[in-house]
């Protein structure tokens, strides 16, 4: 893998995207063998969406300041972080390119799970829960989608996969190891901007569906309170459509387009706010939510 990442990259498909990964940095090649195991390989040859580094600027302060550059087709978009969070840069840097390079797709920020054949979309800033409850149902058995962002089509309504790894965040890794010993949960890394931060790996059976997308069918803004029981109230299609403006990365770029796909996705979902303490009592609600009636 190490050897793969300092020659000429490591080329993974992810979803509709084909990724190329250069990188001498072996805490970048740890992540990777760790988290993406199940991922398809890109042939010599063919097309690939982003080409990306991350690399340790040359400069004298290396010794006693280490950092890392992310770069994206030769540009370095970022300023560099600490050395030791080089395998979490490469997940930022990654969501930056897909947000900021595919107007094909209205992109909310979003984690997206399926069941049933129903894909949910649960909106959320930081701190509201999202990727744990995210990370909890794809623990028992939900499809992943995506951690970080819807792609909806703006060709067909449907929303498209990127699966990757689950970002998990302070006391949120520590709530899904208890949650599944079966969660694997790749290197840590400390001190961040947003805390510790470590990455749950998707599951195979969610990779191997990344060709497939999936219809919406509920809209819901989660929000974790300490001690909540688990309340699920409906919310005006109105208020669902100003709500996911203010979570999606290219709206505005798509104008007149970006805001009737939007109102056409609220429009075929049913739209709630959530909020929960318990994961058992949340996914035993969202099950319910997809079993069909009989």
């Amino acid at each position: 893998m190490h050897q793969a990442l300092t020659g000429n990259g490591l080329a993974l498909r992810i979803g509709a995207f084909n990724v190329s990964v250069v990188s001498p940095i072996a805490s970048v090649a740890e992540h990777i063998l760790c988290l993406y195991p199940d991922f398809a390989v890109v042939e010599a040859g063919q097309f690939i969406d982003f080409h990306v580094g991350l690399t340790a600027p040359w400069s004298p302060r290396r010794y006693w300041h280490p950092q890392v550059n992310f770069s994206f087709d030769g540009h370095r978009p970022f300023k560099p972080l600490p050395y030791a969070q080089a395998a979490a840069f490469f997940e930022w840097g990654l969501n930056w390119c897909i947000a900021s390079q595919s107007n094909q797709y209205l992109i909310i920020h979003a984690a997206v799970v399926e069941h049933n054949g129903q894909a949910f979309i649960l909106p959320g800033s930081p701190g509201s829960g999202k990727s744990t409850l995210c990370a909890a149902l794809v623990c028992r058995g939900w499809r992943l989608l995506s951690d970080e962002m819807a792609l909806l089509s703006m060709a067909d309504g449907l929303i498209y996969p990127a699966p990757r790894p689950v970002s998990l965040k302070n006391q949120s890794l520590d709530v899904i190891r208890a949650f599944s010993a079966e969660a694997v949960i790749g290197p840590i890394v400390n001190d961040t901007l947003k805390g510790t931060v470590g990455h749950l790996r998707p599951p195979a059976a969610s990779v191997a569906a990344s060709a497939y997308p999936a219809q919406a069918a509920q809209i819901i803004f989660p929000k974790y309170y300490v001690g909540s029981t688990t309340v699920l109230e409906p919310l005006s299609k109105a208020r669902t459509l100003l709500e996911l403006a203010e979570h999606c990365f290219n709206y505005s770029a798509l104008g007149k387009l970006g805001f009737a796909a939007l109102g056409d996705l609220c429009d075929v979902c049913a739209c709630h706010q959530f909020q929960y303490s318990d994961l058992e009592e949340a996914i035993a609600l969202f099950t319910r939510l997809a079993t069909p009636s009989p």
